[in-house]
Formats: structure tokens, sequence, C-alpha cells
């Protein structure tokens, strides 16, 4: 197998979804704005700077899937896609994509945002292999917890190895944007850093990894 991995937010896409998703639920009144907000840009600002607690993240957000009925919450996600994610799609981040399909490579999108929010963008990118973060499900309902260990930081790899199992990688790639994703980049044989925050980028140059943008627009 030749594999390329490729992570969700600020890498395929210009937001981070799993901020974006409770901005979401804000404009659509679904919940308490000032503290709700408050919760999820100090959680934002945690994964920037690397010390997340990713169990209680996921489990903040998943509080309102267990308010939720299953189809109730996919209405809502298809209003979330047409309003908020599909307009933040990289085309470069699809050419690449479209560029190792038609080399016959394996594509997976490995993000630390939960499958629920990221399960159909993956399917906007064509992309039908997704590893992410699970909420747990029981009886046909989300229950407001996290189902193992948060695909973050290590996490990322420890997903990835257990999706690898019993299968052989001869060449593989992986793009992110972010330092949270050095573990997966270093497993890399081709690390790509997408629009790097500060501490990817330095450490990309001094390990002279390529650094690409891709927030910009394709030239015709």
């Amino acid at each position: 197998m030749q594999l390329a991995l490729f992570d969700l937010d600020h890498t395929l896409l210009n937001l981070d979804s799993d901020h974006a998703w409770g901005e979401f639920l804000i404009s659509q009144r679904l919940v308490d704005a000032a503290s709700h907000r408050a919760r999820n840009d100090q959680f934002y600002e945690d994964y920037k700077t690397g010390t997340l607690d990713a169990v209680a993240y996921n489990e903040f957000v998943f509080e309102f899937l267990a308010q939720h009925d299953l189809p109730s919450l996919a209405q809502l996600h298809a209003l979330f896609m047409q309003q908020v994610i599909l307009p933040a799609l990289r085309p470069r981040g699809q050419a690449a994509i479209a560029q190792h399909r038609a080399a016959g490579h394996e594509i997976v999108i490995i993000t630390a945002t939960n499958a629920f929010v990221t399960a159909p963008i993956a399917a906007a990118f064509g992309v039908g292999q997704l590893i992410a973060s699970q909420p747990e499900l029981r009886d046909g309902r989300y229950t407001g917890r996290l189902l193992g260990e948060p695909c973050f930081q290590a996490g990322k790899l420890h997903h990835l190895q257990n999706w690898l199992a019993g299968r052989e990688v001869s060449e593989s790639w992986g793009y992110s944007d972010s330092f949270n994703d050095l573990p997966l980049l270093n497993f890399v044989d081709h690390p790509v850093a997408v629009n790097p925050d500060t501490r990817l980028h330095a450490h990309a140059l001094a390990q002279h990894w390529p650094i690409e943008d891709w927030s910009i627009q394709p030239t015709a």
C-alpha cells in the first residue's frame, strides 16, 4: 500500500470544523451563546498551544449530541455543511487528494475532530477512509462519552497503527498544519507542512520539509 494521510482542520479546510460546529450551534440559538462560546474558545486556545484536554473537549462537544436524536442531528449537520463547511473546502487540498487518487494511493483523512462532525466532510472530499475521535453510541443515541482514546497528538498515531494492523505500507505521505501532528508527520516518509502554525513552520524549516500554502485559490 502507498498511503496518503490528510489532516482536516486548517489543512483541507480553511477553518477548524470542531470550533466552527460550536459557533454554528450558537448561530442557530441552540446553546447558550456566552457560556458555550467561552468554553469553546478556551478549548480551541488550548488546542493551539498543545495543552488541550482532548477527552474533556470531546465530551463538551458530545453534551449537545446526547440531547438530540440522530435524525435531528443529521438534519442539523446538513445545514452546517451547506452554510459553513462547503464554502471552506480548499481547492488545493482537493487537488492533492485527486493527485494521490490518480496515483492509486490509499487516502485517509485523520483528524482530532470527532466522527459525527467529520464523516460528512470526508465524504464531501470523496474520501471513504476516516480516522477520528469517536462519540459513543448506545441504543441509537449518543451517550455524551468518548469511545476509546482521542485521536489527538500521539493518539493519532495510536489510531493509525490500529487501522494499519495487517496492512503493509511501502511509502507514505502526511499533510498537516499543526505541531500537534508531529508524531504523525514523523511517522510518514514524506511529511508536508500545509499552512503550518508557528512551531510546525520552524520545525519544517529545520527538517527541510516541504511547506505549502493551500489557502490560496489555484490559478486557472
